[in-house]
């Protein structure tokens, strides 16, 4: 069974915390996925390690972070246009293989007429591909912002968590303190009760009381 560590964090592990997350933003991974991995390897809580991200480390970090979301972003727009330039190859083969169907049927009126249909109704359709792309492109837009708002979401819900530790610290630390204030003043009531029970009187020589300390 692993133990949970409560020691400080070391510089070298601050480092490890900060190039894991780091690495989950460009990659567009969860900032929770980056806290699961750096605590099963420093043996710490992914919570331990988000509180340290975001107390600690994440304020020395800002322009990494900006690369990192920029990163992503330029990432994701290599991918959209491979993905364009693999449908425009796909269209292009396709453009050749019907006028080569085409050529094969030149000795039939009807058959290449047919083949004629079947590249208008082609073209037709890649007419449609603009619409199709802005709609997917929109769709990767919305992706990444839900994205960012889950990532927001996650360090709101540890920052929450950070603050009601701390608050249950100070409300400890409050009934300490009263408790140890009602001790001193139970003691001082009972030195009060002592010394006045060390305190007698007596007559003196012209009848007056004086009081004499036991």
């Amino acid at each position: 069974m692993t133990t949970t560590r409560q020691d400080a964090w070391t510089h070298d592990e601050d480092l490890l915390l900060a190039e894991v997350v780091l690495r989950h933003i460009r990659e567009g991974a969860t900032q929770l996925a980056a806290f699961e991995e750096v605590g099963r390897n420093l043996s710490r809580t992914a919570a331990a390690c988000g509180f340290r991200w975001n107390s600690h480390v994440r304020k020395q970090y800002k322009t990494g972070i900006e690369v990192a979301k920029k990163q992503r972003k330029e990432l994701r727009s290599f991918t959209s246009e491979q993905e364009q330039q693999t449908e425009q190859q796909d269209f292009a083969k396709k453009v050749q293989q019907v006028t080569e169907t085409s050529n094969e049927k030149n000795g039939n009126q009807n058959q290449n007429t047919n083949t004629i249909k079947e590249l208008i109704t082609f073209l037709k359709q890649y007419e449609e591909a603009p619409a199709i792309n802005e709609i997917q492109e929109e769709n990767k837009r919305l992706s990444t912002e839900i994205i960012d708002l889950k990532e927001t979401i996650q360090k709101l819900k540890q920052e929450k968590t950070a603050l009601t530790q701390n608050l249950q610290v100070i409300e400890a630390d409050y009934h300490a303190l009263i408790e140890i204030m009602d001790r001193v003043r139970k003691m001082v009531i009972l030195q009060e009760d002592e010394r006045n029970r060390k305190v007698n009187f007596q007559m003196d020589k012209n009848g007056n009381l004086a009081r004499v300390e036991k």
